[in-house]
């Protein structure tokens, strides 16, 4: 695999991230992405660290933190949290149960799918004892558990 692409790939990956974070989470909801960044951020860390240590997934390149421990400061701490913030701050609270569960799908899935192409095209994620479905269910669990904490910290019904 190539380095230097992989490394250019995870830079790109914080622009974007930045990017759309920047633009799509409104100004009126800033505490609200940081409750969620901040507590997507406690999941991962924890299941990520528990993951890498099993062996279950390895990140060959890391362009950030690399002697630090061995799980992917870009994807772990920035890029899920990220996400997580952006889909706490437009979730459909008005909508029907088959809207707010396709919200969820949608949303675990497309990570899922992203995380698959990477580790299959990149080194900058392997699969070792790990299958693309518990992505799935981590990311769903992860991100339904950083829902309710949101619902509870801003009291929501």
């Amino acid at each position: 695999m190539n380095k230097n692409r992989d490394k250019r790939i995870e830079i790109a990956v914080w622009i974007v991230t930045s990017f759309l974070l920047i633009v799509f989470i409104p100004k009126n909801k800033i505490r609200e992405a940081q409750v969620s960044f901040l507590f997507k951020q406690l999941l991962t860390w924890i299941f990520g660290l528990i993951v890498v240590e099993r062996n279950l997934i390895t990140y060959p390149t890391r362009t950030f933190f690399s002697k630090s421990n061995k799980s992917s400061f870009t994807f772990e701490y920035f890029v899920y949290p990220s996400l997580c913030a952006l889909f706490n701050t437009h979730y459909p609270y008005h909508k029907n149960l088959g809207f707010k569960f396709l919200y969820f799908f949608l949303h675990s899935a497309g990570i899922t799918i992203t995380e698959a192409v990477l580790e299959k095209y990149t080194s900058l994620i392997k699969y070792n004892k790990w299958h693309w479905h518990w992505t799935f269910i981590t990311i769903w669990l992860t991100y339904y558990t950083s829902h309710l904490y949101n619902k509870w910290f801003y009291r929501r019904n």
